[in-house]
């Protein structure tokens, strides 16, 4: 039952694709899930964040009204479905932007069309290690302070630490993008001795609903004050990187638009 529900909402997650595509007037490139259950751990109510890269008609590059470089679909509470224009999304890959490289590397794609290939071709040339590791040590130490100190904690909010903090871990271990789902990075950067607390987290997270709160696992607490402060003085000796130039990423934009023969 639950496969033929994720099944019928995956054909209505590309009929809405193809009505943005319709209405905005554009062409989705590449289309992924990007939330838990692109990570691998959706609880029984999680929403389906759906993301997309799109590029619009040659003349809307050339107003002097600018078009946004955004389109936000939200849909409801099941479906949450935005995107970002080409442009905007070659300007983050140019600054290393982590987000976008989560969306090149996820393992549940809705469409993608070969003009995408030459984008994430480039993905590994313009990936920085040090402010990825900011990224996501950030994204770690935001959601601990915020929600995991009490004595009552929403159990989602461990894996929402714990990703980052081990998505650090793997760029300062291979110096390239992390993968997206968290079964890899637990079997890459986590001690053994955590894993059976890990397995019983992920038990508790995809059995309860998303706002129900449960007593600290201290465990996890423990490891997660001890490993921050480790990951801040390791970012800290990190050497700064060389940023590539934009002229691979201005020639992949010219390509893509005019063979879009707008």
């Amino acid at each position: 039952m639950r496969g033929e529900c994720e099944r019928s909402v995956k054909a209505d997650i590309i009929e809405k694709i193809e009505e943005i595509e319709q209405r905005e007037n554009v062409r989705v490139l590449h289309a992924v899930e990007s939330g838990s259950r692109a990570w691998g751990f959706a609880s029984s109510d999680s929403d389906y964040d759906v993301r997309f890269v799109y590029v619009r008609q040659m003349g809307d590059y050339l107003r002097l009204d600018q078009v946004r470089d955004v389109i936000e679909w939200q849909l409801g509470e099941t479906l949450d479905v935005n995107g970002w224009d080409l442009q905007k999304a070659l300007r983050l890959l140019h600054k290393s932007n982590p987000t976008l490289f989560e969306w090149g590397s996820s393992p549940i794609v809705y469409k993608t069309m070969p003009e995408w290939g030459s984008v994430a071709s480039m993905f590994p040339k313009y990936f920085l290690s040090k402010p990825g590791v900011y990224h996501y040590m950030s994204m770690a130490s935001g959601n601990y302070r915020e929600y995991l100190r009490g004595e009552l904690v929403p159990m989602k909010k461990y894996l929402y630490v714990l990703r980052p903090i081990l998505a650090c871990k793997w760029i300062l271990t291979f110096g390239t993008p992390p993968p997206m789902q968290f079964a890899e990075l637990v079997e890459s950067q986590l001690e053994p001795k955590m894993h059976p607390m890990i397995e019983r987290l992920l038990e508790i997270k995809m059995s309860t609903p998303e706002t129900k709160r449960l007593p600290q696992m201290k465990e996890i607490n423990d490891y997660i004050e001890r490993t921050l402060p480790e990951l801040e003085t390791q970012a800290g000796q990190m050497p700064d990187e060389k940023v590539q130039g934009y002229d691979e990423l201005n020639e992949a934009f010219t390509s893509i638009l005019m063979g879009d023969k707008c």
